[in-house]
Formats: C-alpha cells, sequence, structure tokens
C-alpha cells in the first residue's frame, strides 16, 4: 500500500494526541512517574509509586508496560500496511461502516480501545485493600467511558456521515435536543412526550383508600370472582416510583397479583418537597410501612397480611417487621423480598461511594433538615453504567441529532424522586457504612431495638444473577438474618430486568435450591436451574400463604376508608 502523506501525517498527529491522552491518565494514576515516550515505560519500574494506599507490583507493571508498546507498535505497523482493509475493531461504539472504512477513524478507535486496555489492566494490577482498589477501577472505568472517540464530534465518522448525509440537520437536531434537555434538567433516555403516567403506564385499575403526608395506598380491582382471605401489600423503593410494578398489562406484577386472586394494595410513595426537609427514618417506617399494614388489615378484616418489599422498599419493609416483632405485633404473617439488602456487607459497586468522610458530608449538608434531589440520586445510578446509560445517549441524541425511542422502563427510570435529608443521612450510615440494621440490638427504630432475627415469619427471598445494585450475595445473607422457614430464588438478567419478567414472555431463567447453606457460592453448586419466568415458582409459593378463597369484595376501601380518588392518585404524577 502507497500511504498518502497528507493521512499519514494525521494519523501521526491522532496517535501523538491520544498517546497523550493516555500518558496523562497514567499519570494520574502513578503521579509523576509516566515519561512521555511509550518506548520509556520501562524506566518507570524501578520508581514505581502509587497514590497514598495504592501500590503495583513492579514486575505486574512492568509486563503492562511491555505488552502496551508490543501491541502498540503492532496496530501502527498494520495500520500503515493494510490501511482501510485493517482488521475491523468489535466494540459496539465502533461498529458501524463509517468508523472502519475511514483508516483516520478506525486507527482512533483502536488506539482508544488499546489504552483502555492497558489502563484497565492497570486498574486490575492495584494493591491494597478492596475499597480502595474498587475506586481505583472505578474512576478508570468512568474516564475510559468519558473519553471514547466515539463521544466527540471531530472524531466520531458515524456523526460526520450522518451530518454529511443530512445536509447538517442532525446537527441542527443535535443542538435542539441538547437545548431541551438542558430546559428539562436531565438527559433524555426515551421519548418522554409518548408516556402518561395512569393513561398508559400505571394503568392497572383500582382506587386511592388512604394517604398521608408520606404515601397514598392503592387498593385495585379484583380480577376473579373470589380471592385470598389474606391481602397482599407491596412496599415499593421510595427513591423510584412505584409503577415499576404497573408499567404495561402484560408486563405488571400488580396486574398478576391480582389475576392470581391476591386482594392487593401498594404503597405510592409522595415525591418529598420541602414541606417534608425535616423527615426521618424513623418517621417512613411509623408513619408509612406500619400505617400500611395496619390499614390494609382494617380494611380487610384479616387478622393478618402478606407483604412484599422491593429494593430500598424491602429495607424499610424488614425494618418494619422488626419493629412489629419487638413489640409483639403480628400483622404480617410472610413477606417477600425481592433484590432488597438487609445485610449490607455486600453493596457492589455502590460501595465506592461511601465511607466516614462522605457520610459526614451527608450529615453534615442535611442530617438535620434538607433535601437529596431526585436527579442527583439518578445521576449517580446511570454512571453506575456510563456506556449504557449516558454516553450511549450523548452520541445519539445530541451528535447523530436522534431522538430516542419511546420505552417504558426508561421512561420511569428518568422519572425522579427526591428524599429527605435526615432519612438519607441516616440510611447511608446505618445501613452501607456501618451495617448496623444487621446488628442485633445496634439500633434503636421507633423506639425498638432492631433484631432482625425476630423476624420469624415465612419468607421468600429473590435476587437477580447479575444485579449491580444488590449484589445477588447480598440478597441472599438475609437468609441468614430471618428466623422463619425461608426460601431463596436467584433470577437471571439484573435488577429490574431480573425482577420484571412476565411468564407469559418465557424468557430468562431462574434457580431454586431448598437448602440454605452460609455460603452464597454453597448454594449455586447445588441450585437446579428452570427455564422461564420466577414468578410461578413465588406463586406457588404465595397461593401457600394465603388462606383460603371468599368472596371477591365489591368496593374499594371499607366505611372508614373510602374512596379518595382514581389510581394511580396524585402522588405518583408529581415531578421532583
Amino acid at each position: 500500500m502507497n500511504a498518502d502523506p497528507g493521512w499519514m501525517q494525521a494519523a501521526q498527529q491522532l496517535q501523538k494526541n491520544l498517546q497523550g491522552s493516555f500518558e496523562k491518565a497514567m499519570a494520574a494514576f502513578l503521579p509523576g512517574q509516566v515519561p512521555v515516550a511509550p518506548s520509556l515505560l520501562a524506566q518507570t519500574v524501578p520508581n514505581a509509586q502509587a497514590m497514598a494506599g495504592v501500590h503495583i507490583d513492579p514486575a505486574k507493571l512492568l509486563e503492562i508496560q511491555q505488552d502496551y508498546v508490543h501491541e502498540a507498535s503492532a496496530l501502527w505497523n498494520a495500520t500503515l500496511t493494510l490501511g482501510a482493509k485493517a482488521a475491523p475493531v468489535t466494540d459496539r461504539r465502533f461498529a458501524s461502516e463509517a468508523w472502519n472504512a475511514n483508516p483516520l477513524s478506525h486507527f482512533a478507535a483502536a488506539t482508544y480501545l488499546l489504552n483502555a486496555k492497558a489502563l484497565s489492566a492497570l486498574a486490575q494490577a492495584v494493591e491494597g485493600d478492596d475499597k480502595t482498589r474498587a475506586r481505583v477501577r472505578f474512576a478508570v472505568e468512568q474516564w475510559l467511558a468519558a473519553s471514547a472517540p466515539s463521544n466527540f464530534l471531530a472524531l466520531n465518522a458515524d456523526a460526520q456521515k450522518r451530518a454529511l448525509d443530512t445536509q447538517g440537520q442532525s446537527l441542527t437536531q443535535g443542538l435542539h435536543n441538547l437545548m431541551g434537555d438542558i430546559k428539562q434538567g436531565h438527559l433524555s433516555m426515551t421519548d418522554e412526550s409518548v408516556f402518561e403516567v395512569g393513561r398508559n403506564v400505571a394503568t392497572t385499575e383500582g382506587a386511592v383508600v388512604f394517604e398521608n403526608e408520606f404515601f397514598q395506598l392503592l387498593e385495585y380491582k379484583p380480577l376473579t370472582a373470589k380471592v385470598y382471605e389474606k391481602p397482599f401489600l407491596l412496599v415499593p423503593p421510595c427513591i423510584n416510583k412505584y409503577y415499576i410494578l404497573d408499567l404495561q398489562p402484560d408486563n405488571s406484577l400488580i396486574r398478576y397479583l391480582v389475576a392470581q386472586g391476591h386482594r392487593t394494595f401498594v404503597v405510592s410513595w409522595r415525591n418529598p418537597d420541602e414541606s417534608m426537609h425535616d423527615k426521618t427514618w424513623d418517621d417512613y417506617i411509623e408513619q408509612a410501612a406500619i400505617q400500611a399494614i395496619h390499614v390494609v388489615r382494617e380494611i380487610s378484616g384479616a387478622p393478618t397480611i402478606n407483604t412484599l418489599g422491593f429494593c430500598v422498599g424491602g429495607t424499610i419493609l424488614g425494618t418494619a417487621l422488626a419493629v412489629l416483632a419487638g413489640r409483639g405485633d403480628k400483622a404480617v404473617s410472610s413477606v417477600t423480598f425481592l433484590t432488597a439488602l438487609l445485610d449490607f456487607r455486600d453493596t457492589g459497586v455502590l460501595d465506592v461511594f461511601i465511607d466516614e468522610n462522605a457520610v459526614r458530608l451527608r450529615e453534615t449538608q442535611m442530617g438535620q433538615h434538607g433535601m437529596l434531589r431526585g436527579q442527583d440520586l439518578a445521576s449517580t445510578f446511570s454512571f453506575l453504567r456510563p456506556n449504557d446509560l449516558v454516553w450511549n445517549y450523548v452520541v445519539e441524541n445530541y451528535l447523530k441529532g436522534e431522538k430516542p425511542p419511546a420505552f417504558d422502563l426508561l421512561y420511569w427510570n428518568s422519572d425522579s424522586t427526591n428524599l429527605p435529608g435526615p432519612f438519607y443521612a441516616w440510611y447511608l450510615r446505618n445501613t452501607y457504612h456501618e451495617n448496623n440494621l444487621a446488628k442485633p440490638g445496634k439500633v434503636t427504630v421507633c423506639g425498638q431495638k432492631i433484631d432482625l432475627r425476630k423476624i420469624d415469619i415465612p419468607a421468600y427471598i429473590y435476587g437477580s444473577r447479575e444485579d449491580h445494585i444488590v449484589p445477588v450475595g447480598g440478597a441472599y445473607a438475609s437468609t441468614q438474618l430471618l428466623s422463619g422457614k425461608k426460601r431463596f430464588v436467584m433470577g437471571a438478567s439484573g435488577h429490574i430486568a431480573g425482577v420484571i419478567n412476565p411468564p407469559a414472555k418465557n424468557k430468562r431463567c431462574y434457580w431454586t435450591n431448598d437448602k440454605l447453606p452460609t455460603s452464597m457460592d454453597d448454594w449455586l453448586k447445588s441450585a437446579q436451574e428452570h427455564p422461564g419466568s420466577w414468578w410461578t415458582d413465588w406463586s406457588a409459593w404465595l397461593k401457600g400463604q394465603a388462606g383460603k378463597l371468599i368472596a371477591a369484595p365489591k368496593s374499594y376501601g371499607s366505611r372508614k376508608y373510602k374512596v379518595i380518588e382514581a389510581a394511580p392518585g396524585r402522588y405518583v404524577k408529581a415531578k421532583a
């Protein structure tokens, strides 16, 4: 191949620019130790020092450096000799034909991936305590995601081709999309104009039968002539809105429960405003979770009820059940925990955000009063998967001028909620930081010493295998805390997709094991895999907890608790 001198000059300059970025990143990683030229990397070994608490074995560092130099040389030679015929890059960010048809763009992508591989290897090689190593890996992952050439119009061949093909209209639309997102205050993941709560999401028929300043209680219309005598109460996370459990009729967990013959009630949390700036964890336990349990029991007339807690809702419900157990209150006869933490020893990637300084800062800012804004929390969760939930939309929405497709799950994900500062500060310290809920008698909530061992009712505990928010091992840890008869089930996929898996779609699989050894790894060794949805297993278990069948009620609420408004109610429609 006779390389064009102009192209070679541009490629050499691009190599210098990308190499410069790599060296700056390495300099931040190992301060003061990375020379300018990659060929001199080996000279850093004798003096390789890292930031406080971080160290890389010199032999491992030398190996990474030598591998990098070797692969960089091979890439440069292949680019010069093969040009556009070089092997295409396989990363999906650079998968379009435009990236591989343009030698300069192909080289930019390949060099970025080489640098990313080296930096990731450095992050994996860090020695030190687990939290330090996790923080280094997280920081490197964030930097790599943000610095990808696909994120920049000057380097994104696909976006440049789109601009040429549309005579600049894609750039105009991209700017329009950007201004719209600035106005609404968050990055658009879906076409939010398509959805409306109560019209095409959260549509299961029901009514609000109770409300206070913390929540509305929704009761759903029976779909069967008879219902089980024990009603069912769902406590969703207060950091999100409840309708993740009722997106569409064909994937609604709420509708599924109603169709199975359960008289179903749901807590719909209020989206806090400044009037709730001083509300505490105790307030949410006493005036929300426990209040909802007692109202459901009063409305139904049943001596006991069945309950479910999802994510943070599970932590709230577990705390409430421990309070009730301390009081000798037997209002609840069974509990289901979906991707919920009671023991916070294994919190996954979220642990990188939590230490004493971070917790003290939040306590100083909002420990007595204040508000954690919903968008701050939503952004944190998005950056746990930056390529999928941040930069993908930056590229599609702004650089390519695409309108994001309509997707109910992402609409829900963007519908953020606030949290009262004192509630949030208590939660951070006593769960993620100090794991006090799992320590018998360590904390007092609503006047009761919390001892989760006193929860001696049947419990169904579910964890998702690929959950990055509630690691499956963290979900499994609840089996070692509770005293009643327990069943643990693991489903495929992640925090949301694993939970919202209706049987009719016949997707994914789940695992069961009647034995509950101390270790999750030991549980897996003899777990049995089943095709399809875990909902069917749960339904069979729940039927055994629900009592006899009785005539379905002909109206909502009771003489004391009258209908306030139709479901989904006002609270769920309030924006953060």
